[in-house]
């Protein structure tokens, strides 16, 4: 007997961080929407003219593009412009979610900030920029997650919180140092909202990509001093070979939230093809 797909219907999760055409946020609510789930997708209304060149060519329009896949799937798709760093507007995310879509089932904190100006030695770094990446990345997920289970607890159907770690956490790679932080932090408050909400059945886990082949990834490679070494050097030290997809992400995040996963819990979980057991 086959393994059954995950099945999702009539559940509602948030993703955010989820306008990128090639990334980690899209690939997940487009995975979540076919196990089922109606969807709501966050971004922070980026200006077209940052867009990557790809997303430019094909007219692509960030989150609105996403929603508009989601529908194709048959599914329904709300869409939030909001920055995670304001503890009103990350809390605003559920609050629009519930009202819209009727409730609040899971959610993937994937926001981040666009890696670049974070990536150089912490004698260089600035301060503002620091700030910045914990702001979004640690912040964020906490006023979202403090939301979010505050929602499923009201609902009392248990729920599902999926943080978007990274290997760098792990590894500690240099000139990450801001980054570096920020993943750990997420991995500890999964630790500890594990225990606080597994009363309430509601499971709370870390995925931790490593590279993955992402625009944010080229943005890294393109756009920084080193960028293109630290690639190749990354890439190199992959046991699998190659560089993972969002799909790879999308796939476990889907599966975390199902009722097949649901016993999961307080776990950080590489997904690196091997990357941090050869570090």
């Amino acid at each position: 007997m086959g393994t059954p797909m995950p099945d999702l219907s009539g559940k509602v999760a948030i993703v955010t961080g989820a306008g990128r055409y090639r990334g980690i946020g899209r690939d997940t609510a487009l995975a979540l929407a076919q196990a089922g789930a109606n969807v709501a997708v966050t971004g922070t209304g980026r200006s077209p003219d940052t867009f990557p060149d790809d997303e430019k060519a094909m007219g692509w329009r960030d989150i609105e593009s996403v929603a508009d896949e989601i529908r194709a799937i048959g599914r329904r798709a709300l869409t939030i412009v909001a920055d995670l760093g304001d503890p009103s507007q990350a809390r605003g995310i559920v609050e629009k979610t519930v009202a819209e879509l009727g409730s609040a089932d899971i959610l993937v904190n994937n926001a981040a900030f666009a890696m670049a100006e974070d990536r150089v030695p912490v004698v260089e770094l600035d301060d503002t920029i620091w700030h910045r990446v914990l702001d979004i990345k640690v912040h964020g997920s906490y006023y979202a997650s403090k939301a979010a289970a505050q929602a499923m607890i009201r609902q009392g159907n248990g729920g599902s919180i999926v943080m978007v770690s990274s290997i760098a956490g792990k590894i500690q790679p240099r000139n990450f140092s801001a980054y570096v932080v920020a993943n750990m932090s997420l991995q500890g408050l999964t630790g500890s909202l594990s225990k606080e909400l597994g009363p309430h059945d509601i499971n709370v886990n870390t995925v931790c990509p490593g590279v993955i082949d992402t625009s944010r990834w080229d943005n890294k490679r393109d756009n920084t001093p080193g960028g293109r070494e630290d690639w190749e050097r990354l890439e190199s030290n992959i046991p699998m070979g190659r560089p993972g997809t969002g799909t790879d992400v999308a796939n476990t995040i889907v599966f975390l939230c199902s009722e097949e996963g649901h016993w999961i819990s307080g776990q950080s979980i590489n997904i690196d093809g091997g990357q941090v057991s050869s570090h």
